[in-house]
């Protein structure tokens, strides 16, 4: 086995153990391909090349004494809202911020099964928005297009997995912030149950809104990464029971009762569904009918989500903004937010939160019908580089609500959701969906996504290679976006009969 990252964590895992390759070589590669692909992608805000590689030889010397750890000696990459031991956490920010002294409890659990952090990937500011663009580190660029945005917020997570620079990333998901660049870059991301992965060293993130989740090719590469970051540290505030996920991403899922809900929530603004997208969406669906699942057409009743959902969301980036070394450097959307952050303090964060439990009660009983709900990710493809740059907050919020309707209430109520591949537009671009569950129901959620994947395989399907030296490298052929391996069941026949499939 060579150094190659389009390998999977799973794949390089089993190949560190049995010996084919080694964690130097396995760790070169990703520092190679990030200097190759950085003027181009700009995945990363900081890289840990010497740090790294120590860290590749102390595997090394671990794997030939005979220590076998899940990860160990795997490259990843990890976002710059998640504390690293020696490095600064920026969130997207400008200005010199402190290194930290300590790892982020998910970060401590990934190095304990032997991952070896190879940098952090960028962030828009304050992962506030779904691009991935600022002042403080440029525009990260899709690697399917690199006119279009990966998403946000964790962009530069998605397209470093995406183009093969690292096998694996952990991102973070505060309204879908995980999900969409999944979307975006063709990819699976997890976001789990509230307090799967510790939020250490908050209680809890953007008062309980954002977890961390994983981002990869294949669902059980996600699964991997999920289940070694996962754990509680004994001051969380939410603290679920452990619930390994691994080991449902090669079991049958059974047949299921799967809600097709491409409706969005009501938000008082148009949100249309573009034609693309939803041909997509109604494509898996039907796919999700021929394997043998029950999909019916409905409309999920989100209920008045946005009260429950926009104070936690604007006071969260008011408390982090009090790190902030010097809060002129802020984007002008930031500091409007910290205005409105005043008036949402007391009781408005307060009803916000007391209206969560009455929203669970609320969505249990689309589970008493339905075992899953599938919906898009994102209501559009890929948005443009620079699609908002310079804009108001109040037209920025609107164009990203229009844009990305479908995340946010999941983030609501804390409940499980995974995000995977849908197919591309017909100029290449991906998309993506969403299964929802319901609490701690990552298990069935794992299973149904990689009985997907095992009909779609989408994982097959690769972007081309960039760098800086030599521009679009393509090695795109059937893999590039307009290649042979194509959008599956996208011709004709397939599309009417899968879409005839769920009543459409």
């Amino acid at each position: 086995m060579s150094g190659d990252t389009h390998d999977g964590l799973a794949a390089q895992a089993r190949a560190l153990a049995d010996g084919l390759t080694s964690s130097r070589l396995l760790v070169e590669e990703a520092l190679r391909r990030i200097e190759a692909t950085q003027p181009v992608l700009n995945a990363f805000r900081r890289v840990r090349t010497e740090a790294a590689l120590a860290e590749a030889d102390a595997a090394d010397r671990r794997l030939a004494a005979g220590e076998r750890l899940p990860l160990l000696g795997v490259p990843i990459a990890v976002k710059d809202d998640t504390d690293v031991a020696g490095e600064p956490t920026a969130f997207g920010c400008a200005g010199e911020f402190p290194v930290r002294e300590a790892d982020a409890e998910a970060v401590r659990r990934l190095r304990e099964a032997g991952a070896v952090v190879v940098g952090k990937t960028n962030t828009p500011e304050l992962g506030q928005w779904p691009f991935t663009e600022g002042p403080a580190f440029g525009e990260t660029r899709n690697p399917w297009s690199t006119g279009h945005t990966p998403g946000g917020s964790s962009g530069g997570a998605a397209a470093a997995v995406a183009a093969g620079v690292v096998p694996a990333a952990l991102g973070s998901d505060g309204a879908g912030s995980v999900r969409i660049p999944a979307a975006w870059t063709n990819l699976v991301g997890i976001k789990p149950q509230r307090g799967r992965i510790s939020a250490w060293p908050e209680p809890e993130s953007f008062h309980g809104l954002t977890g961390l989740g994983p981002l990869a090719r294949t669902v059980a590469d996600a699964a991997l990464l999920l289940d070694a970051a996962a754990g509680s540290h004994p001051r969380d505030r939410h603290r679920p029971d452990a619930l390994p996920l691994l080991p449902h991403a090669g079991r049958d899922p059974g047949r299921l009762r799967i809600a097709l809900s491409l409706r969005p929530p009501f938000t008082f603004l148009r949100t249309p569904l573009d034609p693309h997208v939803r041909d997509a969406v109604v494509r898996l669906a039907g796919a999700l009918a021929r394997l043998g699942h029950d999909v019916v057409p409905f409309d999920l009743p989100y209920g008045p989500v946005g009260p429950a959902f926009v104070p936690r969301g604007i006071v969260g980036v008011a408390d982090w903004c009090e790190r902030v070394p010097d809060p002129e450097l802020l984007d002008p959307r930031t500091r409007g937010a910290l205005r409105s952050a005043r008036l949402l303090r007391g009781p408005a964060l307060r009803a916000a939160r007391a209206a969560e439990e009455p929203l669970r009660r609320r969505y249990a009983q689309v589970f008493d019908r339905f075992d899953v709900v599938l919906t898009p990710t994102t209501a559009v493809p890929p948005l443009p580089i620079g699609a908002m740059a310079g804009w108001s907050g109040s037209r920025t919020d609107r164009a990203m609500i229009a844009a990305c309707p479908y995340t946010w209430p999941w983030n609501v109520v804390g409940w499980p959701a995974v995000g995977v591949p849908a197919g591309f537009t017909p100029a290449g671009l991906p998309v993506g969906a969403q299964l929802l569950g319901p609490h701690c129901g990552e298990p069935r959620l794992v299973s149904l996504a990689a009985q997907l994947e095992a009909d779609r395989r989408w994982h097959e399907r690769r972007p081309p290679v960039h760098t800086g030296r030599n521009g679009q490298d393509g090695r795109g052929g059937q893999d590039g976006p307009h290649g042979s391996a194509g959008t599956a069941g996208s011709v004709p026949a397939a599309r009417r009969e899968e879409a005839a499939a769920v009543g459409e």
